[in-house]
């Protein structure tokens, strides 16, 4: 079924009403000024630079890798089963 180009119209009028409507509502709406609930003054991560790494992480990782070669370990891309 098609759609005539005044019932298009209609439908953009209405839409446009819309979204006035709701974007003067929106307007009138007050947001408290508050302060963020949660302040964090020390964080979970120890912020580092990516070059050291814990001997211990690394040596567990590697034995749990299925498949590994040298430094690296060789993960699928994807796998779907």
């Amino acid at each position: 079924m098609a759609i005539s180009e005044s019932e298009k119209e209609q439908i953009r009028m209405q839409a446009k009403k819309m979204t006035d409507s709701f974007s003067e509502k929106l307007s009138r709406v007050k947001t408290p000024d508050a302060e963020p609930v949660i302040k964090k003054k020390s964080y979970e991560r120890e912020q580092g630079n990516g070059e050291e790494c814990d001997s211990d992480f690394r040596k567990i990782m590697f034995e749990n890798a299925p498949k590994k070669e040298k430094d690296f370990i060789l993960a699928e891309k994807k796998k779907w089963e």
